[in-house]
């Protein structure tokens, strides 16, 4: 979908139009389904939000001004609608797992590398759900820890913690396991 083929699909499904949402659930739907999956680590729950997701995108799409990327936007949404469900299982209270997590090692960018995408992100994904959510929201969707800090409603020192706990956490999970991942490319 590009440019007016996109604003035209977006003005058909705020008129209800179930074939352009359809084409709308079919385009986004690939995309925003491991955004979900990586908050929440569990893929039934993850299935449940991305339908959620979707309900809070349809009755949003009026607020859709076209000012940058619609799929960002979207992203957006999916990302809250993940939030708001961890906020309600209490999943993002901060956790302090890590009591011996100061050792750092060395070799841990040798074994990342040797590492594939899915076996990263399914150690992402056993990762704490309060770690897991700021390395989520910082890593890879880009936010400030500002941002973060305002969305989960801790301060920016909380979202700096987690951020290097999560990694530690990753680190010691890497080092521990790292011997698996030796030669797989």
């Amino acid at each position: 979908m590009e440019g007016t083929s996109e604003q035209r699909t977006i003005e058909l499904c705020i008129k209800g139009d179930r074939s352009a949402q359809k084409a709308l659930f079919d385009l986004l739907a690939p995309r925003m389904y491991p955004v979900c999956i990586r908050y929440v680590g569990d893929r039934e729950v993850a299935q449940d939000i991305l339908q959620d997701g979707f309900v809070m995108l349809f009755s949003k799409l009026g607020s859709y001004k076209g000012e940058g990327s619609f799929e960002g936007w979207a992203r957006r949404i999916f990302i809250n609608t993940a939030l708001m469900y961890l906020r309600k299982k209490d999943a993002l209270k901060m956790s302090d797992e890590l009591e011996n997590a100061r050792h750092l090692s060395s070799d841990i960018t040798d074994q990342l590398e040797d590492m594939g995408y899915k076996e990263l992100m399914k150690l992402v994904s056993s990762l704490p759900p309060g770690f897991r959510t700021v390395f989520n929201m910082y890593v890879i969707e880009g936010y400030s820890h500002k941002e973060i800090a305002d969305m989960l409603g801790i301060t920016e020192t909380t979202s700096r913690t987690q951020l290097s706990r999560a990694r530690v956490w990753l680190q010691n999970k890497i080092k521990s396991t790292g011997n698996d991942y030796r030669g797989r490319k």
